[in-house]
C-alpha cells in the first residue's frame, strides 16, 4: 500500500483505496486514505516547518534543480504510472515528464531571483532622510489541489513555485491519480527537501478537501478543476489567497489565409492529445467558409488516421478517458447532437473507456457539445464568413481560458488579440499552445491568478514594505 506523507513521515491512513488502470480495469496499486486528524496534523506541522525548516534561496534553487534531474532519471517510472492512472499514451506521458522537468528548472531559477524593489520615498514633497524598499516573504502553508489530466506537471506548477518562495506545501491529488503525486514528493525529498515542508493527504472531498478548506492555518489555495468546485474553494477561502484554473470551452479560428501545413497538425494534436481531456483542447473549431471544404477533407482524413485504444501500444495516439462513465457521458452528448441535426464526420464510437476521436459539423450553439465543456476527444467544426462573426461566437461562452487563431494577416491577428476575451490568445497556434515559462490562467468563469513559475511565486509570497528614517 502506498502511504501518506504527513509531518515529514510516511504513514498509513484510516482506509485503503484500490486503484485500477484506465484501459483494462486491472488493479495496479492501492493508496492510503487520510482522516481529518491526519489532515490537521499535516497542516500544523507545515505551519511550524515554514519557520523551523526555512531554507535560504540558493538552497531552494539547489533542491529544485536536483529534483529536475532526478525526475528525468526516473522518467520511465512516471510514464508507466501515468499510463495506468490517467490512461496516457507513451507520447503523452513523455511530454508530461519533460514539461515537469522544465517547470522544476524554471522554479529553481525563480528562487534565486525573487526580490523586492526600492521605493522612491524622496519623490514625495518634504520627505528627506528617509528610504524604503520591499521584500518578498513566504505566505506560509500553500494547499495544492490538482487534477487527473495533468497529474505531474500541473502539480509541479503549484508545488515548485511555492517551495521556491519559501513556503510549506500540502498536496491533495486527484482521487484518480495519487501515485504520480506520491512519486513526485519522493523526488523532492530525495533531492534534499526537508520532508516537514511537504505533505500529501489523500481521500474524498467531503472529508479531506473540506478539512483543508476549513483549517485557518492554510494561507493560500492553488486549484485546478471545475468551476463548481472553484466557487466552493473561493467561498471557503474568504480573505485568504487563491489561484483558480477552472472550466473552459477552448476555441481555435482558422482564417481563409491560414497556412494549413502549419495549422492542421497543431489542431489535431490540440484536439485529441490526452483523449481531449485538457482544459485548452480545441472544442470549437471555427473555419472560414471559403476554406471549409478543403480544410474539412484534410482534417477528417488526419483524425481518422489516429489510432485509438490501449495506451501501452506505442502506436496508440488517443488513449482511454479517465473512466468509462466519462466516456459514456461524452458519447451520449455526441448522439444527442446528431439527433438534434449535427453531422458526424468521423468517430463517435465507444469501447469501454475509449472514445473514438470525433468530429461534428452542423452544430448549433445550444448543443451540449458546443455550450458545455465536453472534455473528450470531440471537436465541433463551425463555419464563419467574417472574423468579427468568429470572434463573437468564440466569446459567447461563460469561460475564457485560451484561444488560438491561424492567419497570415497582421491586422486580423491584432484584431483577435484585442477582441478575444480569453486569458491567452495564440497567433498561429491552437488554443492548447503552452510553454511552461509563460503566464497561464483564465478570465470569466475560467478563474483567475496565473501559473508559470515567475508569476506563481509572486502570488505565493507576500510583499512587505520596510522604511528607514535617518
Amino acid at each position: 500500500m502506498t502511504q501518506l506523507l504527513i509531518a515529514g513521515k510516511w504513514m498509513d491512513g484510516d482506509g485503503v483505496q484500490t486503484l485500477t488502470d484506465r484501459y483494462a480495469g486491472k488493479t495496479f496499486g492501492t493508496m492510503a486514505i487520510a482522516n481529518e486528524a491526519q489532515v490537521d496534523q499535516a497542516i500544523e506541522s507545515a505551519d511550524r516547518a515554514v519557520t523551523q525548516c526555512a531554507l535560504a534561496p540558493y538552497r531552494r534553487y539547489e533542491i529544485l534543480s536536483d529534483a529536475s534531474r532526478l525526475l528525468l532519471a526516473r522518467a520511465e517510472e512516471f510514464i508507466a504510472l501515468m499510463r495506468d492512472e490517467a490512461g496516457f499514451t507513451r507520447a503523452d506521458g513523455d511530454n508530461e515528464v519533460r514539461r515537469c522537468v522544465q517547470t522544476l528548472e524554471l522554479s529553481a531559477e525563480e528562487a534565486k531571483r525573487l526580490s523586492g524593489e526600492i521605493v522612491p520615498m524622496t519623490a514625495a514633497k518634504g520627505v528627506t532622510h528617509r528610504m524604503g524598499y520591499t521584500i518578498r516573504v513566504p505566505k506560509g502553508v500553500i494547499c495544492a489541489i490538482t487534477p487527473f489530466n495533468s497529474p505531474l506537471n500541473t502539480l509541479a506548477h503549484k508545488v515548485a513555485p511555492a517551495l521556491a518562495g519559501g513556503n510549506a506545501v500540502i498536496v491533495k491529488p486527484s482521487t484518480y491519480t495519487p501515485l504520480s503525486a506520491v512519486a513526485f514528493c519522493k523526488v523532492l525529498i530525495d533531492a534534499g527537501l526537508p520532508a516537514e515542508l511537504l505533505s500529501l493527504v489523500y481521500g474524498p472531498s467531503h472529508t479531506v478537501a473540506r478539512r483543508l478548506l476549513a483549517h485557518p492555518k492554510v494561507a493560500y489555495y492553488a486549484f485546478t478543476g471545475s468551476t463548481r468546485v472553484g466557487r466552493e474553494i473561493q467561498q471557503a477561502a474568504g480573505l485568504r489567497g487563491t489561484q483558480l484554473e477552472l472550466g473552459s470551452i477552448a476555441s481555435t479560428i482558422v482564417c481563409s489565409d491560414a497556412d494549413l501545413e502549419r495549422a492542421l497538425p497543431k489542431i489535431v494534436n490540440a484536439g485529441y492529445r490526452k483523449a481531449g481531456q485538457v482544459c485548452t483542447s480545441v472544442q470549437r473549431l471555427f473555419v472560414a467558409r471559403s476554406l471549409s471544404e478543403t480544410f474539412t477533407k484534410r482534417f477528417v482524413s488526419a483524425v481518422k488516421a489516429l489510432p485509438a485504444g490501449d495506451p501501452a501500444d506505442p502506436k496508440t495516439v488517443v488513449g482511454p478517458m479517465i473512466s468509462e462513465e466519462h466516456a459514456i457521458r461524452a458519447a451520449d452528448w455526441i448522439q444527442e447532437a446528431v439527433a438534434q441535426g449535427a453531422t458526424l464526420l468521423c468517430g463517435g464510437g465507444r469501447k469501454g473507456s475509449v472514445l473514438e476521436p470525433t468530429i461534428l459539423s452542423g452544430v448549433k450553439s445550444d448543443m451540449k457539445v458546443v455550450c458545455e465543456e465536453v472534455f473528450a476527444p470531440v471537436v465541433c467544426l463551425i463555419e464563419f464568413d467574417t472574423l468579427d462573426e468568429a470572434i463573437t461566437a468564440a466569446n459567447d461562452s461563460p469561460y475564457g481560458l485560451a484561444a488560438g487563431i491561424f492567419t497570415n494577416d497582421l491586422r486580423a491577428a491584432f484584431q483577435a488579440a484585442g477582441s478575444l476575451n480569453f486569458g491567452g490568445i495564440h497567433i498561429n497556434e491552437a488554443s492548447s499552445a503552452r510553454v511552461d515559462v509563460m503566464p497561464f490562467g483564465g478570465v470569466k468563469e475560467s478563474g483567475f491568478g496565473r501559473e508559470g513559475p515567475a508569476y506563481a511565486i509572486r502570488e505565493m509570497t507576500e510583499e512587505r514594505l520596510v522604511t528607514f528614517a535617518f
